[in-house]
């Protein structure tokens, strides 16, 4: 019940508008490689748990990301992700890699 209300939230969020800023996405594709890539790389352990409930499972090619559903799953964690601290990942950094996921794969 709790990942069906987690999954209802992301998709609300997902339809608002983008918010992504420019000037942070190459900076936010190096943040995602080295705070996230290792979980939701291509052959993450992340990616492979989302795949029995989002297609496509992979971060990087999903285009119904906002930068605030990135920043808020990634604070606070969302199913089997744990919370990102603040110690590991600034807020900065944080709407950083979010920018860079909103940003549609093919204009990265």
């Amino acid at each position: 019940m709790l990942l069906a209300l987690a999954a209802g939230i992301l998709l609300a969020v997902a339809c608002q508008a983008r918010g992504g800023k420019a000037e942070s996405v190459g900076d936010g594709k190096a943040l995602f490689q080295e705070k996230c890539g290792m979980c939701h790389g291509k052959v993450g352990m992340g990616t492979g748990l989302l795949a029995r409930r989002v297609q496509p499972a992979e971060l990087l090619l999903r285009e119904d990301l906002t930068s605030d559903v990135v920043f808020q799953a990634a604070r606070a964690g969302i199913g089997n992700m744990p919370p990102i601290p603040r110690g590991e990942a600034s807020d900065a950094e944080l709407r950083r890699i979010g920018d860079f996921l909103a940003t549609p794969p093919g204009k990265r």
